[in-house]
């Protein structure tokens, strides 16, 4: 395994990652996600991604009761939470980046993934409600409490971003340290031309998610859609209409002939397509069986084949890149 820094940070991450996003406490049970995070773990990997919403804080009390069980050294792992959408309560203050709700949500967290703090805690959306003084203070307090190492973003714009670094700067605050966008094959705008510039400037480390694109970027549906994936469950048909389209398909077909001709398989070509960018501190990912997990793993050893003749064909193949602003 190989390791980045978060950012300018000092903190060392794994290049690859694992998350538990629609899948612990919803797809699979305690006995497989515990196979899959000792895994991950002997692979090298150090950091495990979560949210209160991922089961409405159901994969965070299985990632707790893992954690717990393996008792690995706290100075071994990483291990986050994101605040935003809440854990199912309805009520007022219990979604949002308000100072109340980063609190609960964030002491909620602990309790349920039984650490003594966060190394990472994201703001899981912008929040239009919320002064972005205050969500700045909040996450500033929660550092200086120890009850989180490094704040950060997720789905945020670069502006909202720098916005939350001009208040941290005028008011001697800790900004954020990280931002956890959606990057892969078929989602590139962010990563590679919106924050160009905040890389450089406030030295922004990514913790990207869904390198597949949700498992199209796999041969999972070069012949036909299947009908035991996450594409099928009835709360996630939006993102079966948004990403099984026709033209998204034919480009997935040659792509998997790319990878064939490479010897590998399109996933591990399109999770070392992701680690290739050097933009990218550390690449998440997911799996419902612990046979996807050991084949994404092994996506490092893909890398020196990405020649810049290989990743112009795979240009040609997307023709998607785009394009930076002339000023």
């Amino acid at each position: 395994m190989e390791y980045r820094r978060l950012g300018k940070s000092g903190l060392q991450v794994s290049t690859l990652s694992f998350g538990s996003w629609i899948t612990f406490g919803y797809q699979i049970g305690d006995r497989e996600a515990e196979k899959m995070m000792a895994y991950a773990y002997d692979q090298g990997v150090n950091f495990f991604d979560n949210a209160e919403i991922y089961a409405f804080g159901e994969s965070e009390r299985v990632m707790g009761r893992i954690l717990s069980k393996m008792n690995w050294k706290r100075s071994s792992y990483i291990v986050s939470s994101k605040a935003f959408f809440g854990d199912g309560g309805k009520k007022p203050n219990q979604t949002g980046l308000s100072r109340k709700h980063l609190y609960d949500a964030c002491h909620a967290a602990l309790r349920r993934l039984q650490v003594d703090y966060l190394d990472l805690y994201f703001c899981h959306r912008p929040d239009k409600n919320t002064p972005i003084e205050e969500t700045v203070w909040a996450m500033h307090h929660l550092i200086q409490q120890g009850k989180i190492l490094y704040w950060g973003t997720s789905e945020w714009s670069a502006q909202e971003i720098m916005e939350a670094h001009m208040v941290a700067r005028q008011n001697k605050l800790i900004g954020p340290t990280m931002e956890q966008p959606q990057y892969n094959m078929f989602h590139r705008q962010k990563i590679e031309v919106d924050f160009d510039q905040i890389y450089k400037t406030v030295g922004l480390g990514t913790t990207i998610w869904s390198p597949l694109a949700s498992g199209v970027l796999t041969d999972k549906y070069v012949e036909k859609i299947p009908d035991n994936t996450r594409m099928n469950l009835d709360d996630l048909q939006w993102l079966k209409e948004k990403s099984l389209t026709v033209e998204r398909l034919e480009k997935v077909k040659s792509l998997n002939r790319l990878a064939q001709e490479l010897d590998t398989s399109l996933a591990k070509l399109a999770i070392a397509w992701c680690v290739k960018n050097p933009n990218v501190s550390t690449t998440i990912l997911g799996a419902s069986k612990l046979s996807q997990l050991e084949e994404n793993l092994n996506a490092m050893e893909v890398l020196p084949k990405l020649t810049e003749e290989v990743l112009q064909s795979i240009e040609d193949i997307l023709d998607n890149k785009p394009s930076k602003p002339m000023f």
